[in-house]
């Protein structure tokens, strides 16, 4: 009974400390930014750049590098992912998105490389732009004669909803969003204050209230969608974190064999890391003797997979295709850290 009440209250602990850190500041911004691009960014807009059929070029090259702007966390990107991908983007630039996003912000390659070293927070960089571009590829080519259906439904759908924003207002109107997340994400509440008041001025003169309605439905369709496994996902994975030794973990991702770079992989796909939060954990691991091959891979699949990331993901678009993601995902991060680890050695 002591054991199952340790597991209940490491759970709960995590929960909590989740729910307290992330949910006002980060989550909530991100599920308004996601309504907003079902309801008010035109399908057009969507395909322009992250449509099945644009030039792979052009969408991976956008999507592989999208994180850049967004200190976010593997599950404050989920509702951005869902939105884009409910709107008509190609599974390839859609996966690279929501790779990108959490894995490349400036924020934490520059923190990688002040306190882990440069060599790790370059190789970060590099690796996260290519994982998001190369996985994003691949996976676009596994499912390819999905996708030609999905451009029939997307295409008859836009010839029936070709309306919009007029594209000026929708930067002006995003941006202020991006800074409402990014600036209550750091918790600089002046800042997010004025932008509160700027886009209250927006809605009030740029929008109906048939079209604010559609935005708060929209936005809670997407609450409905992905807390309840978040949440569920938050528990275990503190339960998971708490109960797995540290000085067992280390052991067996001391060296830079391709078994221990796979663990490090795995594990990190497991384990639910905040924005910047991996950082002084690897330092920690890597203080008790985890080799630098293990630490990138951990790096790489860490920050984009989390177990309540992979649970929300299965209710966007399914079992298999996210087991395909997960599984690309951890084969990448495990090579990558293995040449890494074997060059650097």
């Amino acid at each position: 009974m002591s054991i199952l009440m340790q597991l209940l209250q490491s759970g709960w602990n995590a929960l909590l400390e989740y729910l307290s850190a992330h949910v006002l500041t980060c989550l909530v911004p991100a599920f308004f930014i996601a309504g907003a691009i079902a309801v008010f960014v035109s399908q057009e807009a969507v395909l322009k750049y992250f449509g099945p059929k644009t030039k792979k070029l052009l969408s991976y090259s956008i999507a592989s590098i999208s994180g850049t702007i967004l200190a976010v966390c593997s599950c404050t990107v989920l509702p951005l992912f869902g939105g884009i991908y409910k709107r008509g983007a190609g599974i390839g630039p859609a996966i690279a998105f929501l790779y990108s996003g959490p894995a490349i912000n400036v924020l934490a390659i520059v923190y990688s490389a002040r306190i882990l070293g440069y060599d790790l927070g370059a190789a970060r960089a590099i690796g996260a732009i290519v994982f998001a571009a190369g996985i994003g590829l691949i996976m676009s080519l596994i499912y390819r004669k999905e996708e030609s259906l999905k451009d029939a439904a997307v295409f008859d759908a836009l010839l029936a909803n070709p309306e919009g924003k007029k594209w000026w207002q929708q930067i002006i109107y995003f941006a202020v969003l991006v800074g409402i997340l990014i600036f209550a994400a750091s918790k600089n509440w002046i800042v997010t204050g004025s932008l509160l008041a700027v886009l209250g001025l927006l809605l009030w003169r740029w929008f109906t209230k048939g079209e604010i309605g559609m935005w708060m439905k929209e936005t809670l369709r997407f609450v409905r969608l992905i807390v309840p496994w978040l949440l569920v996902g938050v528990f275990v994975a503190g339960i998971i974190i708490t109960f797995v030794p540290q000085d067992v973990v280390t052991s067996w991702m001391g060296g830079n064999s391709l078994l221990a770079n796979f663990i490090a992989s795995f594990a990190g796909a497991l384990m639910y890391f905040a924005t910047l939060t991996e950082v002084p954990i690897i330092k920690a691991f890597m203080d008790l003797g985890m080799g630098k091959g293990p630490s990138l891979a951990l790096l790489l699949a860490g920050p984009a997979l989390s177990l309540p990331n992979m649970l929300v993901i299965r209710s966007i678009m399914g079992t298999k295709k996210t087991l395909t993601y997960i599984a690309l995902v951890v084969i990448f991060a495990t090579i990558t850290g293995y040449i890494f680890g074997f060059i650097t050695q």
